[in-house]
C-alpha cells in the first residue's frame, strides 16, 4: 500500500472543517464507545483498512474487550455483547452506509428511534455520515493503518 496524498496538508480548510464535525460529535453526549463501535462498524462496511485499524485500537484503549471488536462484523450473532442501544446503532450504521441500497425504510427508522431521541438521531447520522466521508478520503489516497507502518519499520530494522 502505497499513500498517495496528504489531504490534510493538500485541502487543510476541508480537513479542518470534517475535524470540527468530529469534535462536535465526540462532545454531542453520545457514549464515546458507541461513536467507536459505529465509527469501526462503518469501516467495516466500506473497508477502510486505516480506520479499521485506529478505531479498533481506540476501542481497546476504552477497555472494550477484545472478544466485542472481533465479533463487531457479525454483531447480530454476537447479541449478547451488544448493548440494546449499540445494536440500535449498528443496525442504524448499517442501513445510513447502505443507503443507495437501502432507502432508509420507515421501519428501520422506527426501530433507531425507538432508542434513540430526535437529537441522539441526528447526531449519530452525523457521526455515520462522517466516517463515510472519512473512509472514502482514507481509501481514495491510501491512507496507510499504524499497523502497517509498524510492521514496515520492523523489516527496515531487521
Amino acid at each position: 500500500m502505497k499513500h498517495r496524498l496528504d489531504y490534510a496538508l493538500a485541502a487543510p480548510a476541508g480537513y479542518k472543517a470534517l475535524g470540527s464535525v468530529h469534535s462536535y460529535v465526540h462532545g454531542c453526549g453520545l457514549e464515546k464507545e458507541l461513536i467507536d463501535l459505529v465509527y469501526l462498524r462503518v469501516s467495516q462496511l466500506n473497508g477502510c483498512a486505516y480506520c479499521l485499524d485506529a478505531h479498533s485500537r481506540d476501542l481497546l484503549k476504552l477497555g472494550v474487550s477484545l472478544e466485542k471488536i472481533m465479533l463487531l462484523a457479525a454483531w447480530r450473532e454476537g447479541l449478547p455483547l451488544f448493548t440494546p442501544r449499540e445494536q440500535a446503532a449498528l443496525a442504524w450504521a448499517e442501513t445510513v452506509t447502505h443507503v443507495a441500497q437501502t432507502q432508509i425504510p420507515d421501519a428501520d427508522y422506527a426501530e433507531a428511534t425507538a432508542v434513540f431521541s430526535e437529537k441522539e438521531i441526528a447526531d449519530l447520522t452525523l457521526a455515520i455520515a462522517l466516517m463515510n466521508a472519512l473512509n472514502r478520503v482514507a481509501i481514495s489516497f491510501r491512507k496507510v493503518p499504524a499497523a502497517i507502518k509498524a510492521h514496515l519499520e520492523n523489516l527496515n530494522d531487521e
